[in-house]
């Protein structure tokens, strides 16, 4: 390709590509307004794999702009358990990525991103946590007033996975 099409095709290319960056970005803006204000709700959390699950209560406020997520909170059980939790996103296109704070081990990564309502998410975490550093959690919209919050890890011995946090919010 001759030099004078080259930087045409290069102009084109990455104006389109910003465009599109734009774009997407701007697609996630309302459904990170959807998430914003107070939740309250009840769920199970495991501590391990292969503990017991232990019902919780759990109240969050969501922040949110244009391009990110903060949801911090805290879940209690009777005198059994208390955990502050908090998740950070930014939205780059349907892709996220952040921190979270939850699992006693301290601050770990998060990264995935948006398939319709839910955003999924792998996690490492600081430390090992059930055998090793990673796991997922997924931010589902069930309805205009309604979100779930789940964790999934793997049981080191089996192989499979199991549910150590479902937590079910509706809007206060």
């Amino acid at each position: 390709m001759s030099r004078h099409f080259k930087q045409p095709l290069s102009i084109v290319f990455t104006s389109l590509t910003l465009l599109s960056a734009g774009i997407a970005n701007a697609d996630e803006a309302p459904f990170l307004k959807s998430l914003s204000g107070d939740w309250s709700g009840t769920g199970t959390v495991k501590v391990r794999v292969n503990a017991p699950a232990i019902g919780v209560k759990c109240r969050f406020t969501s922040d949110t702009t244009a391009a990110s997520l903060s949801l911090d909170g805290k879940c209690t059980s009777f005198a059994i358990f208390s955990r502050a939790i908090s998740a950070d996103l930014e939205a780059s296109g349907d892709r996220y990525s952040g921190s979270y704070i939850g699992a006693g081990t301290g601050t770990a990564g998060l990264g995935g991103q948006r398939a319709g309502d839910t955003i999924n998410l792998g996690i490492t975490w600081a430390k090992e946590v059930n055998g090793d550093r990673k796991a997922q959690m997924t931010i589902e919209k069930v309805s205009p007033n309604r979100m779930r919050l789940t964790t999934v890890d793997t049981d080191p011995k089996t192989g499979k996975p199991v549910i150590t946090s479902r937590i079910d919010l509706q809007r206060s």
